[in-house]
């Protein structure tokens, strides 16, 4: 086993604390909206790192990419960084949903489109996700069976039990606890504390690993990839499999298709306390991804030179004999980066990357699990109603919802077999609702043409295509075109559809404004963009603070300086001088991880100390709040809105 006692008490410790604060939030859950959405009290720092938490799978994914494709794949997720600060800082799609104050999206497909809609796309967005999230806890347990050094089976009372399915048990049951303690306000507040713990285990590790290997160690390893599959050149990268240029450039024309599509962390996007601090919240937590990036990239560069470099060969052989007992292809290459590290992770440091996973594993799972069972029976079940359940009632089958699909992904990974990497996995099950959903909800946000009809066959072609692609990677995993590609297809055809049934069908306009809350449908509650200047439709306008402003200048300025570098360093190497020297290139790259880490210690300090703040914040509100039990994601089409007090009637005559 590679965890020492100290190892061991520095994760016990970390979960018993989060474990204490999970607990604590149960006094704040009262209403369906507390469980659902926070009862919206949450602030922009609270939303920037709690709802930016690094997910283990994630965290393995990116390993896995960046092991492959090195600093080459850095450059070209440049080609993204503007993308979602853009959206960000603009309030794209984000802002208009928040003004609909729909608590999921499919509440939104009724409003927009119908009832009969809703239950569509919840079956489709449901069913999407949870094979999607089915092997997360795979991948999470996997990644700590190797990176713990844990032995095949254990023996308890005598009986051999496989260590797998038990560890992964164990971990789903922590999860399932967290989730179920405090809702969306457990889930918000310990990842919260999960992101900022992880943030400062971030640099702690980057300042230790510079100090441990030297730049001419990393250097040398990474100079040994083959021709035309560069790890320091992303210009001679072309034969870098599934992670070179086509695949971030895709990626880029999804992050802004498909924002806030996906369902994942659906309480996130309504928790915050009005629609400005929700777009704040999301500026903000891209800026957190500088030193989460940093860390990703540099551990599988120090396993590189690990696995390659002759002064690492003791390492190395240790780390074959373990990888050597893994028989899948795809697993031994997720495995190599935590085997690697543990080699190179001294004690005190081996417990915090363990505790960092763990952290990040039980983040992922409270809010998918959370996400996935809330969908199930807001999307699913509740339009079937005829009247609203009563609160204890609907929190209770709101928990076995959330049990069902901890069960299902507990067996979906013990039985599904992985033939591809993650984020190509991610990317074909995606595609089932993400194919279609991108068109619908901008379509249904900002277009009063859009129809009904068109938004039915975006949905059922989209979600066809993907699965077709689906089964074909499936019986056939070399199949030329890979899932990114059938990601793009599927999002060109659904895009297509919906505009052109639109033109072709009804040419009755959708009232916007009465669903967006605008206009003379406005009250207390709504809220109106400044859209005076181009300035202030990237959002800042005068309605901001001081403070607000200088944090879009941050944020816009970090972007213009990376995208910057990346336009500036394309077209040199494109048109003036294309056999730029690998030297001259890991010169760069040891400019650009300085900078990085300089940039990452001063934006943890910003995020950090927010967040706090927003934390004893939002327990402030959560305690003075008058609960609304009428708030519960029911959508009234007979003139009775949400807050009707003949609604409000019947709930309390059900308690």
């Amino acid at each position: 086993m590679n965890l020492n006692s100290l190892d061991w008490c520095i994760v016990i410790g970390f979960v018993a604390f989060l474990l204490f604060m999970a607990n604590y939030t149960k006094r704040f859950v009262r209403s369906v909206a507390d469980f659902l959405a926070a009862n919206r009290c949450a602030g922009r720092y609270m939303l920037a790192v709690s709802g930016a938490m690094s997910s283990s799978i994630a965290v393995i994914a990116w390993f896995e990419m960046y092991y492959k494709g090195g600093f080459s794949s850095v450059w070209w997720a440049m080609l993204m960084v503007p993308v979602p600060i853009i959206i960000g800082l603009s309030g794209w799609l984000i802002y208009r949903y928040r003004q609909t104050r729909a608590m999921t999206l499919a509440q939104f497909f009724e409003v927009r489109y119908s009832k009969r809609f809703r239950i569509f796309t919840g079956i489709i967005g449901f069913l999407s996700g949870v094979i999607n999230f089915g092997i997360f806890p795979a991948i999470g347990t996997r990644f700590l069976i190797y990176f713990i050094g844990l032995p095949e089976y254990c023996n308890i009372a005598g009986l051999l039990v496989p260590t797998y399915p038990l560890l992964m048990a164990i971990l789903l049951s922590l999860a399932l606890y967290f989730t179920f303690a405090g809702g969306q306000i457990a889930i918000m507040i310990t990842d919260f504390l999960q992101g900022a713990f992880c943030n400062i285990v971030f640099i702690i590790i980057i300042v230790v690993l510079a100090f441990k290997f030297d730049w001419s160690q990393l250097s040398e390893s990474l100079s040994k990839a083959p021709a035309n599959a560069s790890l320091i050149n992303p210009f001679h990268a072309g034969d870098v499999p599934d992670f070179n240029m086509w695949y971030f450039i895709i990626g880029m024309v999804s992050v802004f298709y498909n924002y806030m599509s996906w369902q994942g962390s659906s309480g996130f996007n309504c928790a915050a306390i009005n629609a400005h601090e929700q777009k704040m919240g999301r500026a903000l937590g891209n800026l957190r991804d500088v030193t989460s990036t940093f860390f990703y990239l540099l551990i599988p560069i120090c396993a590189y030179a690990v696995m390659t470099h002759p002064d690492f060969s003791a390492q190395a052989r240790h780390a074959e004999a373990v990888l050597s007992g893994v028989e899948s292809e795809t697993i031994r290459a997720q495995a190599i980066v935590p085997v690697a590290a543990a080699t190179f992770l001294g004690h005190g440091l081996l417990g915090c990357m363990c505790a960092v996973i763990l952290a990040a594993f039980i983040g992922t799972h409270t809010a998918y699990m959370h996400s996935w069972g809330t969908i199930l029976v807001q999307d699913v079940i509740l339009p079937f109603r005829k009247t609203p359940f009563a609160p204890k009632q609907h929190l209770l089958i709101l928990r076995i919802a959330i049990l069902a699909v901890t069960l299902f992904v507990f067996f979906w990974s013990c039985l599904f077999k992985q033939n591809e990497s993650i984020f190509m996995y991610f990317a074909i099950t995606g595609a089932v609702y993400l194919g279609g959903a991108g068109a619908v909800i901008a379509g249904g946000l900002y277009w009063k043409r859009g129809t009904t009809t068109a938004a039915w066959w975006t949905m059922i072609i989209g979600s066809v295509l993907a699965v077709s692609g689906i089964l074909i990677r499936q019986f056939n995993p070399h199949f030329p075109i890979n899932s990114q590609w059938i990601y793009l297809i599927t999002m060109v055809i659904s895009c297509t559809l919906y505009i052109g049934i639109s033109l072709l069908g009804t040419k009755q306009n959708f009232d916007l404004d009465r669903m967006l809350h605008k206009g003379k449908y406005a009250d207390e509650m709504s809220e109106v963009q400044d859209h005076s200047s181009w300035l202030a439709k990237l959002g800042i306008s005068n309605q901001l603070s001081m403070q607000d402003k200088l944090t879009y200048i941050l944020c816009i300025g970090w972007t213009v300086l990376c995208f910057g570098i990346f336009l500036v360093g394309t077209i040199y190497n494109t048109f003036f001088n294309k056999n730029v020297s690998d030297a001259s290139w890991l010169a760069f790259w040891r400019i650009w991880l300085v900078a990085s880490c300089l940039i990452g210690l001063l934006v943890t300090i910003w995020l950090t100390t927010g967040g706090i703040k927003d934390m004893i914040l939002m327990f402030k509100r959560l305690s003075a709040l008058d609960r609304n039990y009428a708030d519960d994601g029911t959508v009234e089409n007979k003139g009775i809105g949400e807050n009707s007090e003949s609604k409000k009637q019947m709930i309390d005559n059900m308690k």
